[in-house]
């Protein structure tokens, strides 16, 4: 069985209550999120215990701190193709 430190060291985005996060940190301190609701600053803060004790359920992880129970998905970002595999070969004749 996966652990929730596992499944971060593995992904570049969270989804945390609904709310898309890749400011996050998991290290020997616990989990720190960040991410920006509309105009407002969120910030979430997990010990290494509360990183250890969550329990997945499918795709999703449940983690609790002293505000209560928290989702969490880990995610991995989309990325566009490099520039360079876009950019015509200017060899070769254009199509008409």
């Amino acid at each position: 069985m996966s652990s929730l430190a596992t499944a971060l060291a593995s992904c570049d985005m969270l989804l945390i209550d609904g709310l898309h996060a890749f400011d996050f940190t998991c290290d020997a301190n616990g989990l720190t999120v960040e991410c920006m609701d509309g105009r407002q600053h969120r910030r979430w803060s997990f010990t290494p215990e509360q990183v250890a004790a969550a329990v997945a359920s499918g795709d999703e992880w449940q983690l609790a701190d002293a505000q209560g129970e928290h989702r969490l998905i880990c995610m991995s970002a989309l990325r566009a193709p490099d520039e360079d595999d876009e950019e015509p070969d200017l060899d070769e004749p254009a199509d008409r």
